[in-house]
């Protein structure tokens, strides 16, 4: 399925759950009242519907707002989301951003340069576990 037909089966799902018929004409007619911006046509509303059309940012906001469903899991799906909680959960909360930076370059590096900089972090570990133990 493309992006536009994922977008188009979550606004129709997320109007179904407001208590919506999915009628461009009914999409068009409420998006209207409370968007400030130009209005849509109904041949807007209905290329929204059919999944042939992804309005602008500004326009699924309102269309969250409308429907009670926050903006980025209309436009893009639970999926994103879900995948960016995981990501932030990976890391604990001793972990700052300078070390997420550089375990994000270090991802991007090639295999064999990824592996030259494991084994240096490897032997800067193990010199400082050992100066560790002497100093104890």
């Amino acid at each position: 399925m493309d992006e536009k037909a994922e977008f188009a089966e979550r606004l129709r799902g997320a109007m179904t759950r407001a208590g919506y018929a999915l009628r461009p004409v009914v999409l068009e007619r409420e998006f209207n009242t409370r968007y400030w911006g130009r209005s849509v046509t109904l041949q807007a509303a209905r290329r929204w519907l059919r999944g042939e059309a992804i309005p602008a940012q500004d326009k699924v906001q309102v269309l969250a707002e409308w429907l009670k469903i926050e903006p980025e899991v209309l436009r893009f799906g639970e999926a994103v989301r879900k995948s960016v909680r995981a990501y932030r959960q990976r890391w604990g909360e001793g972990v700052g951003s300078l070390e997420r930076e550089a375990f994000d370059a270090f991802l991007q590096l090639p295999a064999p340069q990824r592996k030259i900089v494991r084994e240096v972090i490897l032997t800067f570990a193990q010199v400082y576990g050992k100066e560790q133990e002497t100093a104890s």
